[in-house]
């Protein structure tokens, strides 16, 4: 299990647990006045039927907040923490405590994005360890069920229970524990057929394993910004097993639900958790793959071990 961060550290993130509507404001939006009283930064990332509560209740107080739908800004959990979180922190004066409402766990979330919104939440204490923000998350407890409501006390060293108003340490705080559960293979990829293209790729063969993407994902109906999409996720990461992960690699796409599915099976391994989902540096050369990646699908899942790695990707059609 892992230790709570002391009082030392200067980064905080509550679960708010809420039953209610009711509930929900009297958690949230004390939060956001006390931010404008102090004259700090603040923003509200959550969905658009929460925000809609929130904005409400501020009323003219809310022309100083930053809202964002969580549902489309934060739809693939791997892109919350560089493309929300992080985008609005950073860009806040430095000496001033930032806070971010932040609700990427809701009710309808599907099975193939829940594990991903885990270890998110997880994630968040690594990325923001020793900086002056705190990022509040709520809970649905009348929407959401046991395990998400259960992970949220391993992702969150303080918890609010429903009702309570009142924060409490967690007793089973363990991120690392949640990111580890988490890390589970996707299963396999469909056989051949004729709407699954499958082939494997080296150095050699990157432009052509492409430009065979692309042509199978505009038969499968992709167009537009969607396809060039699949073209920067096929390129990124098809480049990335040739340079890290033993130079060769099996890619597949093919069609599941309103989805069009990427996938890159190689022989590397990911020893950072918090690949793709820092910012890239204004002067940084290369290694901005995995977030490039993170940035443009709209569900990314990983899985990473001894035998090698697996990055899923899913692009609405």
């Amino acid at each position: 299990m892992t230790t709570a961060p002391g009082p030392a550290d200067p980064f905080v993130h509550p679960a708010l647990f809420y039953g209610d509507p009711g509930e929900y404001l009297a958690g949230t939006v004390p939060f956001v006045r006390a931010a404008l009283a102090a004259d700090e930064p603040v923003a509200v990332a959550v969905p658009g039927e929460n925000l809609r509560l929130i904005q409400d209740e501020l009323g003219a107080d809310g022309a100083a907040v930053r809202f964002l739908d969580m549902r489309e800004a934060g739809r693939n959990p791997g892109r919350i923490i560089p493309g929300v979180l992080r985008a609005f922190a950073d860009g806040r004066p430095p000496g001033r405590r930032v806070r971010i409402v932040g609700e990427p766990v809701w009710a309808g979330r599907s099975p193939a994005e829940y594990p991903a919104c885990a270890q998110h939440e997880a994630l968040i204490n690594a990325a923001f360890r020793g900086r002056e923000v705190t990022i509040l998350c709520p809970y649905d407890t009348a929407r959401l069920d046991e395990r998400a409501l259960a992970d949220a006390h391993a992702t969150h060293p303080v918890v609010i229970p429903a009702g309570s108003g009142a924060e409490r340490a967690s007793a089973v705080y363990d991120p690392e524990g949640v990111v580890a559960r988490y890390n589970v293979p996707p299963g396999p990829a469909p056989g051949a057929g004729p709407d699954v293209l499958g082939v494997a790729f080296d150095a050699e063969s990157l432009s052509a394993a492409r430009h065979l993407a692309t042509g199978h994902g505009a038969r499968l109906g992709l167009s537009g910004a969607g396809l060039e999409n699949l073209a920067l996720i096929t390129a990124e990461l098809t480049t990335n097993s040739v340079i890290h992960g033993g130079g060769t690699g099996a890619l597949t796409v093919w069609p599941e639900g309103g989805h069009v599915l990427c996938e890159v099976r190689d022989k590397g391994r990911f020893t950072d958790p918090l690949a793709g989902r820092r910012p890239a540096a204004r002067d940084q050369r290369g290694g901005r793959g995995l977030l490039l990646v993170n940035l443009v699908a709209d569900l990314v899942r990983i899985h990473t071990g001894p035998e090698g790695t697996t990055i899923r990707c899913y692009l609405g059609r």
